[in-house]
């Protein structure tokens, strides 16, 4: 792998990523698992074509040396689904607001529950529960924000039940 590209650390805002999650080998066997990230769905197989490639070199510097790469979907960018669903979006705000929170929409560079849901029919968005420095040594929720997330979806609750009617999914 590349130590200046192509991975977490070395990619930043939409940039898309290949990240080594899980490692395990023996004197005869190594196993690598990634995971392959882009917000362009149609980036993911150009993903998957270089890491395969980087496999091929590896193996190749040495006799005798095989790979297998097998691949299969994990997550997607939810956008893909919601920019259907334009009403959600309005509907968060909506919330958002009534609970005085500021609305700041953001892009998170990892998967989500909310892509899965998406994509298995229920148009999901991420809200925010409160957390900060995600995925980090320095992750951490206070209480309070957590509270005003519970705020947020409750008003989302009461915004879906006043504007939802006129909205099919």
């Amino acid at each position: 792998m590349p130590k200046d590209s192509f991975s977490p650390e070395n990619t930043e805002d939409r940039e898309g990523f290949v990240h080594p999650v899980q490692m395990e080998g023996t004197v005869e066997k190594a196993v690598v698992h990634f995971i392959i990230r882009d917000f362009d769905t149609s980036m993911l197989k150009l993903h998957e074509k270089r890491l395969e490639q980087f496999a091929k070199q590896a193996t190749g510097r040495y006799d005798g040396s095989t790979y297998t790469f097998e691949s299969r979907e994990q997550y997607r960018n939810m956008k893909d689904v919601l920019k259907d669903y334009p009403q959600i979006g309005e509907f968060v705000k909506e919330a958002m607001k009534r609970s005085e929170v500021d609305f700041r929409q953001d892009s998170a560079r990892g998967g989500t529950d909310g892509s899965r849901l998406s994509f298995m029919g229920l148009p999901c968005p991420d809200i925010f529960t409160g957390e900060m420095a995600f995925h980090s040594k320095q992750e951490y929720v206070s209480v309070q924000d957590m509270q005003k997330s519970v705020e947020v979806l409750v008003n989302l609750v009461q915004v879906w039940e006043e504007k939802g009617a006129a909205v099919t999914a």
